[in-house]
């Protein structure tokens, strides 16, 4: 593993001294030079992961597809949200944008005398181990975003934005990062508060995005797979989560139309069993949102990047015309 880390070690430090330090210098903000060598890390774990979907994942998805692919332009759209998300893009935006409110705020926190809480040191001698501290958070991270993900379909203003991922009727290892930016933004906030209020060291916040994001391309894949009877209980696969993205399964709940739906677990099927949202019927179903079908109004959610993004902030303003 030594070589492993000491190479990504190197490659980034080449990466950062030939290209973005010049780049960085060159526009004017030298003094982002420490937060630009840590954006050069996201980039180069980004086109690690990519490296992976294309040469591993793929494989799965040749070897036993669920579906024939005939919407390419629709896969092709998903292709661009992954490259601006694992890329680091995205990121980037939340740090210009997101950052610095939030640490005025961390700020104005410590200068009120609030203590910092490191999760990590509830037993010392166990849970300052590196391995036993990452499975931790993990957990931590996987628990409050199974509630995040659940209030995203409950939420009518929330589903407004979240319904565009859901939108896909042809999901692929590509249909992970389908999403509205603006809830990518809430979305990232969210993970960014609960690391910074539990002591998540920044190493640990990169594994633990890389790990959780790698699984979620897996998960979304065209591949008829599942870990079996057993193993579908112990962590999400892709069978447990297209059931999340079947019509009428995923985003419906307690009858016809009605908000909520099964499977919201991100890497581990055991909320939704505690919380009694999982449907580990085997069966992979059409995918997609029920009000895209003709015989339900055949509504549109867009064919590109901007469309998509444009008719969903309509979305949004419809459903919060609704409740006012």
């Amino acid at each position: 593993m030594d070589w492993i880390a000491n190479a990504f070690d190197a490659a980034q430090l080449w990466l950062y001294e030939s290209f973005v330090q010049p780049l960085v210098f060159g526009l004017g903000f030298g003094n982002l030079l420490e937060d630009a060598f840590d954006a050069t890390r996201w980039l180069l774990l980004g086109v690690v992961q990519i490296a992976v979907i294309v040469l591993g994942i793929r494989l799965l998805e040749r070897r036993w597809p669920v579906e024939p692919v005939s919407d390419h332009a629709a896969v092709r759209t998903d292709v661009f949200y992954t490259l601006i998300h694992r890329l680091g893009l995205v990121r980037l935006a939340l740090f210009f944008s997101v950052e610095p409110l939030w640490d005025t705020i961390a700020g104005q926190l410590r200068l009120a005398g609030m203590p910092t809480w490191q999760l990590d040191g509830l037993w010392p001698g166990v849970t300052d181990i590196a391995w036993v501290s990452l499975l931790l958070y993990l957990v931590v991270f996987d628990f409050v975003g199974y509630w995040l993900h659940r209030w995203q379909h409950q939420w009518h203003w929330w589903w407004a934005l979240h319904s565009l991922h859901h939108s896909q009727r042809q999901m692929t290892m590509w249909s992970d990062n389908r999403n509205h930016l603006l809830d990518d933004v809430l979305m990232g906030t969210a993970f960014a508060l609960l690391a910074r209020f539990i002591g998540v060291e920044p190493g640990q916040f990169v594994a633990i995005t890389v790990i959780t994001q790698l699984h979620e391309s897996l998960q979304h894949a065209n591949v008829r797979l599942s870990f079996g009877r057993v193993g579908d209980r112990l962590l999400v696969s892709p069978l447990f989560h297209r059931r999340h993205h079947s019509i009428g399964i995923g985003h419906e709940s307690e009858g016809r139309g009605t908000l909520g739906g099964h499977n919201f677990g991100v890497l581990l099927p055991l909320w939704d069993q505690l919380f009694r949202t999982a449907d580990f019927e085997r069966r992979f179903d059409a995918t997609g949102v029920r009000d895209q079908l003709p015989e339900e109004g055949g509504r549109d959610y867009g064919e590109g990047f901007w469309h998509q993004q444009w008719l969903g902030l309509k979305r949004l303003a419809t459903s919060y015309r609704k409740v006012t």
